[in-house]
């Protein structure tokens, strides 16, 4: 099973390393970190790397496809040769998937047209622009074997979804066993519409820096 992960500078870490570690696990799983040319991606944050080992001419195929968020996404909206790469991939794949912002690029792309969909909260207005209808759930599935997760630690909860639709729920289960994915937030301001103003307010204020966009 052929697991695709296309990054980009400015892309947000756990939008794809926490769907990789669950779905690494996949039997027979071959995950590859592909970019327009091989080799190292930067966060959105500037400080940690990822290695792309194949650029995306040579990934023309995949039975998944993950398509990842952050600041590097929304610059990427009119990016012809990656929306081109989405469009084709997707042509392949049994599940196609987004997390945070990445489904904004799934939507740029034209696969979101008249479909529900997810984002992370601050991206909802581009979102719908393009097409999509927003709706406020962690994970939501679409005709077509479109999957798509809000903000990102929803990517977790996407991927072991993924893991029970292909491998089975026994299968999900102990993948989640695996990474101890057992969540017990110590805040209970983890969406918007739960967020107490002031933390809400602290982010405003700190939404001039690119590297705090996701």
């Amino acid at each position: 099973m052929r697991i695709a992960i296309p990054i980009f500078d400015g892309f947000t870490a756990l939008d794809a390393v926490g769907p990789y570690e669950v779905l690494r696990m996949l039997p027979e799983a071959d995950v590859v970190f592909t970019a327009a040319t091989a080799g190292t991606c930067t966060d959105g944050a500037g400080l940690l790397h990822l290695v792309a080992t194949a650029p995306f001419e040579d990934v023309t195929e995949a039975d998944v496809l993950v398509v990842p968020g952050g600041p590097g996404a929304r610059s990427r909206l009119t990016d012809e040769p990656l929306l081109d790469w989405i469009r084709r991939v997707h042509t392949t794949t049994t599940w196609t998937t987004s997390v945070c912002t990445g489904s904004l690029l799934l939507a740029a792309a034209g696969l979101l047209d008249g479909l529900e969909a997810t984002t992370h909260w601050s991206a909802v207005h581009i979102l719908e622009s393009y097409g999509a209808t927003y709706t406020p759930h962690r994970v939501v599935e679409q005709p077509g074997g479109i999957i798509t997760a809000a903000g990102v630690s929803s990517g977790i909860d996407m991927a072991l979804r993924l893991a029970e639709l292909t491998a089975g729920r026994t299968a999900a289960e102990a993948f989640q066993l695996a990474i101890e994915y057992d969540p017990q937030p110590p805040f209970d301001a983890g969406s918007y519409a739960k967020a107490p103003q002031a933390a809400r307010d602290y982010l405003a204020a700190r939404s001039s820096s690119p590297t705090n966009r996701r």
